[in-house]
């Protein structure tokens, strides 16, 4: 992924209220249930950080979050680096609430390049993986 890559955008409306949509994606234990159950510790707060391994088929990979923004029940943003591994991106959660439920919009925007010979950071792998989070993990989640 490159800083010149267009931002990967997903949008879902999911048939819960936006306070459930958030809790989903804010809240520790609902985000083991659908996310990254390795997270050891969670907080919609700026400034709180946290890391957790990740073993992937090309190597392990040590995520370290920071979250940037929170307003609270609407939108949260983090910003993901890897140890010993250049690059940065960050990821936004916006919510609205519409007649149907929640619609929530993701986007993952890199800020610094990631080293396209690892297979998990082309762009493809990484729409591939936000298709997977947003509209089977969580869609199956919030059903």
């Amino acid at each position: 992924m490159k800083t010149t890559d267009d931002p990967i955008v997903f949008t879902r409306t999911y048939p819960q209220p936006i306070a459930e949509v958030w809790k989903s994606i804010s809240y520790l234990p609902k985000m083991h249930e659908w996310y990254f159950p390795e997270i050891p510790a969670f907080e919609a707060k700026v400034g709180f950080k946290t890391e957790f391994n990740i073993q992937a088929p090309s190597q392990d990979f040590l995520h370290q979050w920071e979250v940037l923004e929170v307003k609270e029940g609407v939108k949260l943003v983090y910003k993901w680096t890897f140890k010993d591994v250049l690059g940065a991106s960050t990821t936004t959660w916006q919510l609205e609430s519409v007649a149907d439920g929640t619609q929530l919009t993701l986007t993952n925007h890199v800020l610094e390049d990631f080293p396209v010979e690892i297979p998990e950071f082309t762009i493809e792998s990484c729409k591939g993986g936000w298709d997977y989070f947003i509209n089977e993990r969580l869609a199956d989640y919030l059903k």
